[in-house]
């Protein structure tokens, strides 16, 4: 069996978009028909500087061993730098292939539903949920600013994630969003939120239950 959800296990077959229906794909080049694991996606989003790389570490451990937590900017390298579409792409394939081990992944990094939605790779999960982490202005100014020369973090960037801020909040609502803000809450209590979220929806899940994010939110 290719775990690779992308390619046919009969002929080898790189589908270009994948034929989905239920837990079943079809190749459409041989007809053949495999069963595969459609488990829903976690990302954990929002703007640098929020809380997600630090938040990360401690939801990985007391989310494991049952979720896989993955920080995205760890393949932000080399061909894929500056192709965003092929590195959304790329991370869809590898979530996907962790789901076939049975464990839902949260994928850490700063995504948008426009930015997955669209994908072929999208087809090989059940839902895609979204939590962003957010945070006053001023506050996500300091923390960038603070932040070491390498990570090149200069006035224009901060404005512009500034402003990604802005839109994120403006249509969260529209977009399914989830919002928790980090202004003035200890890491421990934006663990614990982001624990909840995802236990709460894998068990909502188990139970056969889909509740909208607009009515988690309420």
């Amino acid at each position: 069996m290719v775990l690779d959800l992308r390619i046919c296990p009969a002929c080898g077959d790189r589908a270009e978009r994948p034929i989905v229906e239920g837990e079943t794909l079809t190749c459409a080049r041989c007809g053949h028909r495999w069963p595969f694991r459609r488990l829903p996606l976690f990302a954990l989003t929002g703007p640098s500087g929020a809380g997600k790389s630090t938040v990360g570490p401690e939801l990985a451990r007391r989310l494991a061993p049952d979720v896989v937590v993955l920080e995205q900017d760890v393949l932000w390298t080399g061909a894929l730098r500056g192709d965003v579409p092929s590195f959304r792409a790329a991370w869809l394939r590898m979530a996907a292939m962790l789901h076939q081990n049975g464990r839902p992944v949260v994928l850490c990094g700063t995504v948008a539903p426009p930015e997955l939605e669209p994908l072929p790779e999208r087809a090989f999960f059940d839902d895609v949920h979204y939590l962003a982490l957010v945070a006053d202005d001023e506050v996500l100014r300091r923390r960038l600013r603070a932040r070491p020369e390498w990570r090149e973090w200069d006035e224009p960037r901060i404005e512009e994630m500034l402003e990604f801020t802005g839109w994120l909040r403006d249509n969260a609502k529209a977009l399914d969003v989830e919002l928790f803000d980090t202004t003035d809450v200890p890491l421990d209590a934006a663990v614990t939120h982001a624990e909840s979220w995802v236990r709460r929806l894998l068990a909502d899940r188990a139970r056969g239950v889909h509740t909208p994010a607009l009515l988690r939110r309420s």
